[in-house]
């Protein structure tokens, strides 16, 4: 999996029947070097334009190609099939396009594994948001945990799943996660992100931008919904235009929480688990904590790996794709019916 933060590929291995997980086994990051992740920050400038076959995009795509076919030798363990997600460039579900950038046949080739990949297109296609495609999985793992349940995923973006006390599930994009923070730390620090939090930590939230942040459109809309990784980059430039870098870090901080906080769901959650980079920020997870009744802590006090846990679930998710089990659900995507997705390259033996 590699996901709207840019920072690298998270593989895992596990021993799934697309309903429950039997084995965990070993998982791993491997990192962008800093001209793959400048050429894919360029890309996703340039995606609304791009043609699918433009030279520049065929080149990162390779090369973006050939780290996830690293990211599974890296494992060190024997598999039947990879679950391939691809990098996602252009996310606009409202016009029914999603595109991730990725050759699963390349993939194939070089690992000499059959590929599932291209996850979020049939959900798109039929009227869904295709994201977020993790609650399904979330289930799984969370079966015997008290409900109701929230797991908040902060990457480049932030979403939420929902679980009741009845099997319900529930999820949508919060809103922004560390996207707007990283490209903040790129610019005023020269690093990849803030870590730790430790420049939002140095500054003061200014209460009437976040209010502005807030009263964005996207958060009046009832859930199912998404967003793409820029969907905020020019409010998000507005709102902190003239803040200090520690001031517009603490807002922002401020806003991915607030955000988060105010979702409405059908009942308050028992606990709030963390996953993603955002549950390493200290002062994200501090924000949370001061906005919920209930604990706030990362997936890891369940047992679970935060750092694997999206990587897994492609894996999870693969394999429902190959026995032709629904990946998303109106209250997930807001897809009319449950849908089954991904594309097989390959052969299964």
């Amino acid at each position: 999996m590699s996901g709207t933060s840019l920072d690298g590929i998270d593989t895992a291995w596990i021993e799934t029947d697309g309903e429950r997980v039997s084995a965990f086994g070993p998982a791993a990051t491997v990192l962008y070097d800093d001209g793959l992740r400048a050429d894919l920050r360029r890309i996703l400038n340039l995606a609304p334009g791009l043609a699918s076959d433009d030279p520049f995009l065929r080149q990162v795509e390779s090369q973006l190609t050939r780290e996830h076919a690293l990211a599974v030798t890296v494992l060190g363990r024997a598999a039947d099939v990879i679950g391939f997600h691809g990098q996602t460039i252009l996310h606009a579900p409202d016009v029914r396009r999603t595109w991730q950038i990725g050759d699963a046949a390349l993939l194939s080739h070089i690992t000499r594994l059959p590929v599932v990949h291209d996850f979020r297109s049939a959900d798109v296609a039929g009227g869904g948001q295709g994201a977020p495609l993790v609650p399904v999985f979330h289930a799984a793992l969370a079966r015997e945990l008290e409900k109701p349940l929230l797991i908040v995923n902060i990457g480049g973006v932030a979403n939420a799943t929902w679980l009741g006390p009845k099997g319900e599930i529930m999820a949508c994009d919060t809103g922004p996660g560390n996207g707007p923070l990283d490209d903040l730390a790129q610019k005023h620090l020269g690093q990849p992100y803030d870590k730790d939090g430790a420049l939002a930590a140095t500054g003061n939230i200014d209460q009437a931008r976040l209010r502005e942040l807030l009263a964005h459109p996207f958060f009046s809309r009832p859930g199912p919904k998404s967003l793409d990784r820029l969907s905020f980059a020019s409010v998000v430039e507005s709102a902190t235009a003239g803040l200090t870098p520690p001031d517009a870090a603490a807002t922002l901080a401020g806003f991915i929480c607030a955000a988060i906080s105010q979702t409405p769901w059908p009942a308050p959650p028992k606990q709030v688990l963390v996953t993603g980079g955002g549950r390493h920020n200290v002062t994200l997870m501090a924000g949370l904590t001061a906005r919920f009744e209930v604990p706030v802590r990362p997936v890891e006090a369940v047992g679970w790996n935060g750092d694997a846990l999206e990587a897994q679930c492609f894996a999870f998710l693969a394999v429902r794709s190959l026995r032709g089990l629904p990946l998303s659900f109106p209250a997930t995507t807001g897809v009319p019916t449950p849908q089954t997705g991904g594309r097989l390259y390959g052969t299964i033996l």
